[in-house]
C-alpha cells in the first residue's frame, strides 16, 4: 500500500519541482502540509483499544483453574482466550457495549451513532496493527498533499459508507474496524490520479499499480470473518470523494497564467463532469442507502449473488 510514490507534473519547467509537487491557485511553489491528523487518528485508535480491554477485563469474566486468559500477567488488560478470539482482543460482547456496529441496534434501538463508533474499534492488537499501519503508509502521504480537511472528511465519510453497506448485507453479525475508511483513502487515491490525469509521468505504471493493490486487497476481503461490504462500501464512497475533493488545476495552467493573451482553464470539462457526476452518484447512495437501512430493508432480498463478495466459499472454508 505503500506504492503510491508516483511522478507528477510530465514536461516539466520548474526544475525546483519534485513528485510531490502541488499546483496551488496563488502561489507557483510547492504546497507540502505537516501531517499531524493520521498521527492523531492512529493515536485515537490505540487509546480506544486500550479502553476496551480495561472494560473487557478477561481475568474477572473467565476464572476458575482452567482461566485461559492470553498474556496473563497484563492483568484485566489480557486478552480472550484464543478459541474465542484468535486476534488477541477483547470479547465479542466487549465490543459489542463499547459501539461495535449491529444492525439490530441501529435499525430496532435507534442507535445510528454505532455506524461512527464502530469505525474506533478492534477485534484484536492484530487487526489493530494491521489497520494502523496501513494508515499511516496510505493517509500520511495524502495529508501531505491535499491537507488535514480533505483527508478528514474523506477517512470519515467513507468510513460511514462502509458501515451503510455493511449493516444493510451483513445482519447477523456485529462488525468493528477503519477498514472501510482505509478503502475509501484507496478509492481517493484511485479517482485522484484519474481526475488529474494530465499532470501525472508514467500514468499506466501508476494506475496498474494502484489497480492490483486495491484488487489484492479487495480479493482478501472474501476470505472468513473480513466485513468486505465495509471494504466495498468504504471504496465507493471515497472513490466518489476523490473526484469532489482531490482536484488539481489541469497541467500547464500554472504556466499559461503568466500568457495573459492565451490563459489556460484551470480545470478541464473533463474535470468539471467527473465532478458533477460523482456529487450526484455520493449523495444518492448515501441517501438511499441510509433510507433502506432505516426501513430495516435487507441487501441480500434485492441481491441474491452479493453475499459472495464479503465471503467465497471454498473447499477450505464455509461461510
Amino acid at each position: 500500500m505503500a506504492n503510491r510514490d508516483m511522478e507528477r507534473g510530465g514536461k516539466n519547467h520548474n526544475n525546483n519541482n519534485n513528485n510531490n509537487y502541488f499546483y496551488d491557485e496563488t502561489s507557483s511553489g510547492d504546497t507540502h502540509w505537516t501531517s499531524w491528523l493520521i498521527p492523531a487518528i492512529v493515536v485515537a485508535n490505540l487509546a480506544v483499544f486500550i479502553a476496551v480491554m480495561f472494560v473487557n477485563d478477561c481475568p474477572k469474566k473467565i476464572i476458575g483453574p482452567n482461566n485461559a486468559c492470553v498474556v496473563r500477567f497484563l492483568g484485566r488488560f489480557s486478552f480472550q482466550p484464543l478459541k474465542e478470539n484468535p486476534l488477541f482482543g477483547p470479547s465479542s460482547s466487549t465490543l459489542e457495549k463499547m459501539g461495535a456496529l449491529e444492525w439490530r441496534k441501529v435499525v430496532h434501538e435507534h442507535q445510528g451513532w454505532r455506524l461512527i463508533s464502530c469505525m474506533w474499534l478492534h477485534a484484536g492488537i492484530i487487526h489493530l496493527l494491521t489497520n494502523m499501519l496501513s494508515l499511516i503508509f496510505i493517509g500520511i502521504r495524502l495529508e501531505q498533499q491535499f491537507g488535514f480537511i480533505r483527508v478528514g472528511l474523506i477517512y470519515l465519510i467513507s468510513g460511514l459508507g462502509g458501515s451503510i453497506l455493511s449493516s444493510l448485507f451483513l445482519q447477523e453479525s456485529i462488525s468493528v474496524g477503519a477498514s472501510g475508511a482505509l478503502f475509501g483513502l484507496l478509492g481517493a487515491m484511485l479517482s485522484e490520479l484519474l481526475t488529474n490525469w494530465t499532470i501525472y509521468a508514467n500514468k499506466a505504471a501508476a494506475l496498474i499499480t494502484l489497480l492490483f493493490i486495491i484488487a489484492i486487497n479487495l480479493a482478501l476481503g472474501m476470505l472468513p470473518r473480513v466485513d468486505n461490504f465495509a471494504h466495498i462500501g468504504g471504496f465507493l464512497t471515497g472513490f466518489c470523494l476523490g473526484f469532489i475533493l482531490l482536484v488539481r488545476p489541469q497541467y500547464g495552467w500554472e504556466s499559461s497564467r503568466t500568457n495573459t493573451s492565451r490563459t489556460k482553464r484551470k480545470h478541464s470539462v473533463y474535470q468539471y463532469a467527473l465532478f458533477v457526476v460523482a456529487v450526484v452518484v455520493l449523495v444518492v447512495g448515501l441517501t438511499v442507502g441510509l433510507v433502506m437501512l432505516f426501513k430495516g430493508e435487507n441487501g441480500n432480498k434485492h441481491c441474491k449473488w452479493c453475499h459472495y463478495l464479503s465471503c467465497f466459499p471454498t473447499s477450505k472454508w464455509t461461510c
